[in-house]
């Protein structure tokens, strides 16, 4: 790792980094709301438009797949091959029926097909041929071909092929589909928009305002508890500000007048007045978000195991269909008869089992990996995620809980013990407005600790706090403190540079200590541990300063560590990875690793985090738990292990089908029959369809093994 060298440039720029990405971050999760409105240049609604989009193409399938069955029916019944298959005989019109036929089966092939028609020409234009391409040219074969024995050519017609086919493809395309938005539904509530309106302060009145109305110069008001609306400098007042979300340190930062805040951030327990410096496109929340948007450009959209196996099916189609029909032809045989050899060989080419072969085990493995905490948003990502060596995490809610709260504490006398340290300590943090005092406030309500009266209540000006408690003369106060009164510190107060302790003392006798810090997660040591164990490198990445970031480093063993980064540093790391041939995944929950998350080969959200991050990555982490990465590398491992299985069933038989069906054995008196071709292919079908109901054992051995 390049850790020395980095680590100079990292703590050289941290203090710009203090303002700079604490100012573009917290536009990033201000303007995140506008974000969420303005994703994509002032599309107010663009998520939720396309969720409905998703939902409307879902009905959509699902409509024509019911409908198309209907006709299929009396296809089925009137088709010459289906009925010498079955051995009966069924007519409605007698030589009519032909016309009959052919008309329904047109209804099924403009109607029902008319997605995989217009999927050809989409992926085409992408110069990306799958799927669509696959498809397409199967039906149009068909019902082409059928269409011209149908008014004179010689040979069997395939509408019967032409509508099972479209059939099962459209079921295999609305499981899918469903399956991906089942899982994306629940991105919905982990949605927490910034606020859309702010304080503007006018002729010493404050009127609220949206957002877009600010303009630079004008003076807003932000009050306590509230998050800041703007990038700006403090006019009046002072408060400390939860800066986490920009920087990733969890310890709020004091601001006075003439400090830089960012919007996105949260006020503590001070008013105050911020001049607007960033509004509209200058607004750090709308760098981050063209940063996002050109990484998600250039990221390569790798095609998906389906399209790629299409892509080489429909390659085979073409020539060995167009290689059949010139063979036969030169051969000396009749038009009628090369023609029905190639066709033959270019709907067999297309299997329905591949229809099912993905969309079965994508609906299996997205719903049992949603139980376990996993939102697949990207099928693809999910498929790659077998190929990660090496996965980046960034540090602040993610390796971390993302609180600044109590990691420990002591007592140096025997008459007091640790629920009596917080106790005493409790009693004056309670009337603290200073931001430690929340750390050891909750800790307080999680132990159940009733809290003592306080007289005479006093702040010891930047050292520390002071009262009467049970009789007792308290004081919480910072290490100068003491060393001011020349008392000795204990070495086991200590245990880390990055933590910031405070010490107790009673009657002026030092009593206790209490050391606050943001807690490594407890699951992060063993999803490390275990990641390493699959020979996968782990790296940190974080906006946090170098001596935090190197103790987590250092507790975790991790690979290495880059401290102080923005956004556009992380993003350029990866891509620094990348070319040396990683394949990486990043897992974040800020708005600063939201670039660097869409830029990733596998991009992974944690669920706490916010909806941009969210917004920008392929899978989701529902439960914030880092070992659920560990659970998503060997349920990708799984998955993609069941869709070649299915995939060698579902185009295994064309290794047989296809040269028989070309004629390859006529000589010897063996010609398949499209009668035997659907034999083969209900057979393979019903293989596929078994074979991905074996995932969810798989899958859940997996999990129990986790």
């Amino acid at each position: 790792m390049e850790k020395d060298k980095i680590k100079s440039n990292q703590q050289h720029n941290h203090s710009k980094k203090n303002s700079a990405d604490n100012n573009e971050h917290q536009n990033d999760h201000k303007n995140h709301q506008q974000t969420k409105q303005n994703h994509d240049h002032g599309n107010e609604h663009e998520h939720h438009d396309h969720t409905d989009h998703h939902r409307m193409m879902i009905k959509d399938f699902k409509r024509r797949f019911w409908i198309s069955l209907i006709f299929t029916l009396p296809i089925l019944a009137l088709s010459p091959m289906v009925q010498d298959l079955f051995g009966f005989e069924f007519s409605f019109l007698g030589e009519t029926d032909k016309y009959i036929l052919f008309g329904l089966s047109s209804i099924v092939f403009f109607y029902g097909g008319w997605p995989f028609l217009k999927g050809i020409v989409d992926e085409l234009k992408q110069k990306q041929p799958g799927m669509m391409t696959l498809i397409a040219v199967a039906i149009t074969v068909a019902w082409g071909y059928s269409t011209a024995t149908t008014f004179g050519l010689e040979g069997s017609s395939f509408f019967w092929e032409l509508a099972t086919l479209v059939d099962i493809m459209l079921l295999g395309h609305w499981i899918e589909m469903k399956s991906v938005l089942g899982a994306s539904r629940s991105l919905e509530e982990l949605v927490k928009l910034m606020p859309s309106e702010a304080h503007l302060l006018k002729n010493g009145n404050t009127v609220d305002v949206k957002l877009d109305e600010l303009k630079e110069g004008d003076l807003v008001v932000v009050r306590p508890g509230e998050k800041i609306p703007v990038d700006g400098i403090i006019t009046d007042g002072q408060s400390n500000v939860n800066e986490s979300m920009v920087t990733g340190e969890a310890k709020p930062v004091k601001k006075e007048k003439n400090s830089k805040v960012i919007g996105g951030t949260i006020n503590g327990n001070g008013s105050l007045t911020v001049e607007v410096e960033q509004v509209g496109e200058n607004a750090y929340l709308n760098k981050v978000i063209n940063m996002v948007r050109d990484a998600q450009s250039v990221k390569s959209r790798t095609q998906n195991l389906a399209d790629k196996i299409a892509f080489w099916l429909t390659i085979i189609a073409l020539s060995v269909g167009f290689a059949t029909l010139a063979a036969w032809l030169l051969l000396g045989k009749e038009f009628s008869f090369a023609m029905e050899r190639m066709a033959t060989v270019m709907v067999i080419t297309c299997p329905h089992a591949l229809g099912l072969a993905v969309p079965l085990v994508v609906a299996i493995s997205t719903s049992i990996s949603a139980q376990r905490g996993l939102l697949i948003r990207n099928r693809t990502a999910f498929e790659n995620s077998r190929k990660i060596t090496m996965m980046v995490f960034d540090k602040t809610g993610t390796l971390t809980k993302g609180n600044f709260g109590v990691t420990r504490l002591g007592s140096f006398i025997d008459e007091l013990d640790d629920n009596d340290i917080l106790k005493y300590a409790g009693a004056l943090e309670s009337r603290s407005e200073h931001p430690l005092a929340m750390g050891i406030m909750n800790k307080v309500k999680e132990s159940e600790i009733e809290l003592p009266q306080v007289d005479n209540f006093n702040a010891i000006t930047g050292k520390g706090i002071e009262g009467d408690v049970e009789n007792k003369n308290v004081k919480v106060v910072s290490p100068g403190y003491l060393k001011d009164m020349k008392i000795d510190i204990p070495d086991n107060a200590y245990k880390n540079e990055a933590e910031t302790v405070v010490f107790l003392l009673v009657d002026n006798t030092l009593a206790g200590f209490i050391a606050m810090s943001d807690e490594i997660r407890e699951e992060s040591f063993d999803a490390i541990k275990t990641l390493k164990e699959n020979n996968i490198k782990c790296i940190m990445m974080t906006g946090d300063n170098e001596v935090v970031a190197k103790s987590v480093s250092d507790e975790l063993q991790l690979d290495g560590y880059y401290a102080g980064l923005l956004p556009d540093q992380k993003l350029e790391k990866i891509k620094e990875f990348q070319q040396k041939g990683e394949f990486v995944a990043m897992t974040g929950d800020g708005i600063n690793d939201a670039p660097a998350l869409a830029i990733a080969d596998v991009g992974i959200a944690v669920g706490s985090g916010t909806d941009v991050a969210a917004e920008t990555a392929d899978i989701i982490l529902v439960n914030s738990n880092p070992q659920d990465i560990t659970t998503l590398v060997l349920f990708g491992k799984a998955t993609y292990r069941k869709m070649i299985q299915n995939f060698v069933w579902a185009t295994g038989y064309n290794v047989v089908a296809i040269p028989l069906a070309a004629g390859v054995l006529y000589s010897s008196g063996i010609l398949i029959s499209p009668a035997m071709g659907a034999v083969f292919m209900s057979l393979s079908t019903i293989i596929v369809a078994l074979n991905a109901q074996l995932l969810k054992r798989k899958m859940k051995v997996v999990g129990e093994e986790e």
